[in-house]
């Protein structure tokens, strides 16, 4: 089990600490319901350094990455982001990944902890056109800083206006003392932010300068618990559970980041799947009832026949609710379409949603 280069900080910080993708990290501090408001009416900072970083270079970078991805890397200008996936030969997802261009052929992939040795076979498997890669994972740290009052929290720390920032949009400038940091305005939850990618022996500066500096806003840690309820009120996909090497994006709702202006990996059988409409789809529900669905429960319909199963569910703490995603066949996937979540021996009536559940 590896530890992040925060570890004994969050230890200091009473964190509950649990194994995930490999790696000691902090679950909760307070509790997750105050956590999760915290970050939706307030900000609070991640500790997300067990996430990946590869660096892609050369003048055959970005043809690299046009194979690999199903977006369109070749729209990226310097400065900007870009959210895509890796499709598989079979139909199915090998990973989601953020792309940043960072200098005209320097480019960064962020994967999921989980497959960062997987997603570094993938790619080098596929890199017949001679790109520099380079596994920058092991030597850098990552911190999300999110929340509607990270940027007033946070501006003090940097010399450039964080206003400025757009979404999906990044900087590279000094950040708490420390100079050539990545600020970057994206993240996981829906609320707002930044993530802050440095080396692991910058990352206590950064973390305790921003804990000071956000203190007269309310900031507090926050635990990868009620990371996982905020990114799934917005119906944000978790990799493991609502994609994974058999899901394709067509059916996961993520036609929009896959892009048929160029060739890629498994293109051709993924347009005709887009074509022809998927037979199932990935569905967001809210249950019309009590009860608090979970990853693996049943979907039924009205005749208690199993026609899913739930990927992601939570009692929603902003709605005070229970939500989830699940794939079910096309024909029960409209919206407003009446379904069922198989809870223990109920059956409790839910209705299918279109994500975001929570809306600012």
């Amino acid at each position: 089990m590896k530890d992040t280069a925060l570890n004994d900080t969050h230890i200091a910080l009473g964190a509950k600490m649990v194994p995930f993708a490999g790696y000691n990290m902090p679950v909760q501090y307070e509790g997750v319901n105050i956590e999760h408001e915290t970050v939706r009416n307030a900000v609070g900072v991640f500790d997300v350094s067990h996430m990946g970083e590869f660096l892609v270079e050369g003048p055959n970078a970005l043809a690299l990455i046009q194979k690999v991805s199903s977006n369109d890397a070749s729209k990226l200008t310097v400065g900007r982001a870009q959210y895509s996936c890796f499709p598989n030969d079979t139909g199915g997802i090998v990973d989601d990944l953020i792309v940043y261009r960072v200098k005209e052929e320097t480019y960064l992939l962020v994967v999921n902890a989980s497959n960062i040795q997987k997603d570094w076979d993938w790619i080098s498997a596929h890199n017949d056109v001679g790109a520099e890669m380079r596994d920058l994972s092991e030597n850098y740290s990552l911190l999300a800083i999110q929340g509607p009052k990270a940027v007033e929290a946070m501006q003090s720390l940097t010399s450039i206006d964080l206003s400025a920032i757009k979404f999906y949009h990044f900087e590279v400038s000094d950040f708490a003392g420390i100079e050539h940091v990545i600020i970057s305005a994206t993240g996981y939850t829906g609320s707002g932010g930044f993530e802050i990618y440095c080396k692991n022996s910058e990352v206590k500066q950064i973390w305790d300068k921003v804990l000071e500096a956000g203190a007269d806003f309310g900031i507090k840690p926050i635990g990868l618990a009620a990371r996982d309820t905020l990114r799934l009120e917005m119906g944000y996909c978790l990799y493991g559970n609502d994609i994974d090497d058999t899901t394709s994006p067509i059916e996961a709702g993520l036609g929009w980041i896959t892009k048929f202006s160029k060739d890629f990996i498994n293109s051709e059988n993924l347009q005709k799947e887009k074509e022809r409409g998927p037979a199932r789809k990935l569905i967001g529900f809210e249950l019309e009832d009590r009860g608090i669905p979970r990853h693996g429960y049943d979907i039924v319909d009205s005749n208690g026949n199993k026609i899913g199963e739930v990927t992601s569910g939570t009692m929603s703490p902003s709605l005070g609710k229970g939500i989830g995603m699940g794939y079910v066949p096309a024909i029960f996937a409209d919206e407003g379409s009446n379904i069922y979540i198989q809870i223990r021996k109920n059956a409790v009536p839910a209705k299918v949603v279109r994500p975001p559940f929570y809306k600012k």
